[in-house]
């Protein structure tokens, strides 16, 4: 395997044709260029340069290699440069997903504040169903998404907490509960709760969808739903109630539909997701403007 450095010192010396002037532009000594062109011309096996007391030039091996090696050797740096400037630069574009309309609304406040402080990122938004934000953060669709918590997944990073908002029990607007000022916990052990697909993290059901109420009495589960509409749609229809954000009332009012608090509920939280091994300088950035933008607000 060849070093960078006796890589370097070789282009280098087929472009000058001077060991003095290579030396001075890799900043070694001239000594330290003849050893490593030496040390590669062994491990060839034959000259790379002829040299004279007036003159340096490439032998025929010597500008074979050169000429193999040259692009090859560019192609590299211009790879490695953009793995450096996706890793750390704030140009470029950041892929942002929302999960829900109000998420979508908070996204877009981040966003105006992000782009104010790094006009070279582009930032794209789109929306994303409950199933898809950590699907789309482990095959590279998004860059970053703003869901619900909790998210425990492996290789996946949740941000700081940016919302939260009490729990409320989407109900059908004909059923017993929705004539009530609030319900409690314990009272879900007396209907069936609509389920999350087993593609939705684990965490996510347990905290949405609990198997039993914090006093130990069972659940019945209801049939499965994987967007909020489908929910809304089933409850609507009879099928089961869901726990659900505060924001939902305002954001998706149904004639068929109600919502009542949910006493003893903890608040459900939001905030930003991201891949562990994708924590560019843009991810970190944009998590700080949302950070900001809700510490600043009154």
């Amino acid at each position: 395997m060849l070093e960078r450095y006796e890589v370097e010192a070789f282009l280098t010396l087929a472009e000058e044709l001077h060991f003095g002037r290579t030396a001075e532009r890799l900043h070694v000594s001239t000594a330290r260029i003849s050893q490593t062109i030496a040390k590669l011309e062994r491990r060839v096996g034959v000259p790379l340069f002829d040299r004279t007391s007036r003159r340096v030039e490439l032998t025929a091996v010597g500008r074979r290699l050169y000429e193999d090696v040259r692009p090859a050797w560019d192609q590299i740096n211009a790879a490695f440069d953009q793995a450096v400037s996706a890793g750390r630069g704030l140009t470029g574009t950041l892929r942002a997903a929302f999960v829900g309309a109000a998420a979508g609304q908070l996204l877009a406040g981040v966003t105006e504040l992000f782009r104010r402080r790094q006009p070279d990122c582009d930032v794209r938004l789109r929306e994303a169903q409950i199933v898809d934000a950590v699907p789309w953060l482990r095959d590279g669709v998004i860059d970053i998404a703003l869901d619900a918590f909790p998210v425990d997944e492996p290789g996946i990073v949740s941000g700081p907490v940016l919302v939260s908002e009490a729990r409320m029990l989407a109900v059908a607007s004909d059923h017993p509960f929705a004539r009530r000022e609030a319900v409690s916990v314990e009272d879900l052990a007396r209907v069936k709760v609509l389920q999350l697909p087993g593609s939705v993290p684990e965490s996510v059901r347990n905290d949405r969808t609990p198997r039993a109420t914090p006093g130990g009495r069972p659940i019945e589960p209801g049939p499965s739903a994987s967007t909020l509409n489908e929910i809304l749609t089933l409850v609507g229809a009879g099928h089961g109630v869901f726990p659900v954000g505060a924001q939902t009332r305002r954001y998706y009012a149904r004639p068929d539909v109600a919502y009542v608090p949910l006493d003893g509920a903890p608040p459900l939280r939001w905030g930003l997701l991201w891949r562990t091994d994708a924590a560019t300088a843009r991810v970190r950035a944009f998590a700080q403007a949302a950070h900001d933008l809700l510490h600043d607000a009154p």
